[in-house]
């Protein structure tokens, strides 16, 4: 069986004219077909022949999204070659260090900068040659445009068994070196067909691809899934523009992790704090519409509901692009709150669950069937259990191979009879699948009580004033908040965290708080590329002053 990923290029040429992507050329959006990335892929490939690479081999990746990642991608994969796709904005050390251990036989980056870095660490990392992509004026060579020759030969797809390792995926990691997942051509060819078939994604769907395509959500869900159906993809140009991009693109399909989606949010209701009659209105489509998607709702409500999208809805999510039929959220948990407003505004909003060990969806709400505070039913083909304990447990044909170069981790996350051990403590109700957080983020206190962040999290949220949380107690006798807001007095802060934490324990009252102005990001080191909190990070970056909380609650 013939399972080449670079096989879904080449049944698109079947149609060679039709507009697959678009993207910014700096100046204007224009449409490229299925033969114009072809024609990219055979250059690359041609350059591959040359360099003499063969079935096996690594290309590490380290590229914005875009048609060239694409190209690149599938002209490695035609030829049996292994991609390995980096983070773009990760840091030139972590970078290095995943070429190296990949034992990469070229890299191929964005920019002449990141080039630059990397040849600076020449001295600590056995590096492969380097081709840019945007190189700068004076860069040599390794300027892509230089490097590749003309194509002599149209695009190829070798025939490849299922088994055959298709690419090396770094996970982000929220602590320590990331592990390579290797993942075959049947791993993902599978997992974008159970996609496929949930039928919720169609070929008149225009998606917008907002996360890094080094990310198996964004690969798997914004890129193949589109390309196995016909679907074209537009590439945003950045966070920075995705406000612009979602208005003039107008796509009917994103996936995005719930970071994006939570500033809207923050933006709609600073927007709405000083007018409350439109406060109330809004709050009225929002309850009203949950209720109708619920079934829960008579003719009249129906009615009044119709009315009261078109007066509030309609010009919120025309900032979307106003085609916006389905936003499937994942990469990290969902506040139900959150996916409750936007599915009461009119579009759905499906929460699905993954990991890059299982080439990466496992489950995903479904539109006649979307349960917020659950991340859904398994894909069809993809088994779940629950271990002793409540860690969830994963089997099928899309769960990876095992970790590049590291026996001991595969073994440890996959199991004599081919369970891949999640490490995330889940429910199963009536079928769906509820997370609760992962087991290493469960906080114990000194008292033995034991604490899933992510609820409280969440709800502290509720309240504007926090951009971001995230709760301290590891062996300590209390929680105390960590948190980003412009808001500076901490008396003021714990009063209002607490205010959203009535409905809980007592004991899981917040007893102080540590306030900074500074949000965590990607840049920072803080946030994974797909915007998790790296908890360890944040407690080492707050150490000190966590110390003198607890030490003046001690000793006062």
């Amino acid at each position: 069986m013939n399972a080449n990923l670079a096989h879904l290029l080449e049944r698109a040429l079947a149609a060679p004219d039709r507009a697959l992507y678009r993207h910014w050329t700096g100046e204007r959006w224009d449409d490229v077909t299925a033969a114009d990335v072809a024609a990219r892929a055979a250059r690359w490939q041609a350059a591959f022949r040359r360099e003499g690479y063969g079935a096996g081999d690594r290309i590490a990746v380290a590229l914005r999204n875009g048609i060239q990642w694409v190209a690149i991608d599938q002209a490695a994969l035609g030829l049996g070659l292994v991609v390995v796709p980096l983070y773009v904005d990760d840091n030139a050390d972590n970078i290095a260090w995943c070429v190296e251990h990949a034992q990469a036989r070229l890299v191929v980056v964005d920019g002449s900068r990141m080039a630059d870095a990397l040849r600076g660490l020449a001295d600590r990392y056995a590096l492969p040659p380097i081709v840019v992509l945007r190189a700068d004026a004076g860069e040599p060579a390794a300027a892509a445009e230089r490097w590749l020759p003309e194509a002599d030969r149209v695009f190829e797809a070798r025939d490849v068994a299922p088994g055959t390792l298709a690419t090396i995926c770094f996970t982000s990691g929220t602590a320590g070196r990331p592990k390579g997942v290797m993942l075959s051509h049947g791993n993902i060819g599978a997992n974008v067909a159970m996609c496929a078939a949930t039928a919720m994604a169609r070929p008149d769907d225009r998606f917008l691809s907002i996360l890094p395509l080094s990310h198996m959500f964004e690969r798997t869900g914004g890129y193949y899934l589109p390309l196995s159906i016909g679907a074209q993809v537009a590439f945003a140009r950045g966070v920075a523009h995705l406000p612009d991009d979602l208005r003039t693109q107008a796509p009917t399909v994103v996936f995005a992790v719930p970071r994006i989606f939570e500033k809207f949010a923050a933006r709609i209701e600073h927007a709405l704090a000083g007018a409350p009659r439109r406060k109330r209105l809004f709050d009225a489509c929002v309850a009203l519409g949950w209720r109708v998607e619920q079934g829960r709702a008579r003719l009249h409500d129906r009615l009044v509901l119709r009315a009261l999208r078109r007066l509030v809805a309609k010009p919120i999510l025309a900032r979307l692009g106003g085609r916006l039929r389905l936003a499937v959220v994942g990469g990290a948990a969902l506040d139900p709150a959150l996916a409750r407003t936007f599915i009461g505004l009119g579009l759905p909003m499906l929460q699905g669950y993954g990991m890059t060990e299982a080439s990466p969806v496992v489950s995903v709400n479904r539109l006649s069937d979307n349960v917020p505070d659950t991340v859904g039913r398994p894909l069809d083909g993809v088994e779940v259990k629950l271990a002793e304990g409540g860690e969830l447990l994963v089997r099928g044909a899309s769960v990876m191979l095992g970790y590049w170069r590291n026996d001991e981790a595969t073994r440890a996350s996959i199991d004599a009879a081919g369970w891949l051990h999640t490490g995330d403590l889940a429910e199963i109700r009536d079928g769906r699948i509820a997370i609760r957080g992962r087991a290493k983020d469960i906080l114990v206190l000194s008292n033995g009580e034991k604490l899933p962040p992510q609820d409280v999290e969440f709800a502290v949220l509720h309240d504007p004033v926090f951009e971001q949380a995230m709760l301290i107690g590891e062996a300590r006798p209390y929680v105390v908040l960590l948190a980003v807001s412009q808001e500076t007095d901490e008396r003021t802060l714990l009063k209002r965290a607490n205010a959203q934490l009535k409905a809980f324990p007592r004991w899981m009252r917040v007893r102080r708080v540590i306030a900074s102005r500074e949000p965590w990001s990607v840049e920072n080191g803080l946030l994974t590329p797909t915007l998790k909190l790296k908890r360890p990070m944040l407690v080492d970056r707050y150490r000190d002053r966590i110390d003198a909380a607890y030490a003046s609650r001690d000793s006062g």
